[in-house]
């Protein structure tokens, strides 16, 4: 999971992650925390991970929030599609009513992927600064489960 979360932040502008990553690390940021309620993870023919989607807890009851990576090189088409199905199924289960995923405005790829899936927008958080102070907003979409 580390590869492809850290060739996106290579690539910059579609993460709200800035620096690399090592797999323990990761780990701990999709499964770890005390909010972490669960993950799933997509494989492509030969068993390498394609990608993966995880949910956090929220302050706001039945709320949670999703976050997407997927391989960037070679793409594998409906990855996306797949692991947000199985999200969907994993989110009704725990009791949510709704997902939102937290979206740097300057990333199109995925504003574009979240509203594709049905999330609406939400609402937005204005001028979040980057590590370099320059202030990107993020836009929340929102999927009603």
């Amino acid at each position: 999971m580390a590869a492809i979360l850290n060739e996106i932040i290579a690539i910059g502008g579609t993460t709200a992650f800035e620096d690399e990553r090592s797999e323990a690390e990761v780990a701990d940021i999709v499964m770890e925390r005390p909010e972490s309620l669960f993950a799933h993870v997509a494989l492509d023919g030969e068993g390498a991970v394609a990608g993966f989607q995880y949910v956090i807890a929220t302050d706001e009851a039945g709320v949670g929030s999703v976050a997407t990576f997927a391989r960037q090189a070679p793409v594998i088409r409906a990855v996306g599609t797949a692991l947000l199905r199985a999200t969907v199924l994993s989110s009704q289960a725990a009791g949510l009513t709704a997902i939102d995923a937290h979206i740097r405005g300057d990333n199109v790829p995925g504003l574009a992927y979240y509203s594709k899936m049905g999330f609406k927008d939400h609402a937005v958080v204005p001028s979040v600064p980057l590590k370099n102070g320059t202030p990107i907003d993020r836009i929340v979409k929102r999927l009603q489960l």
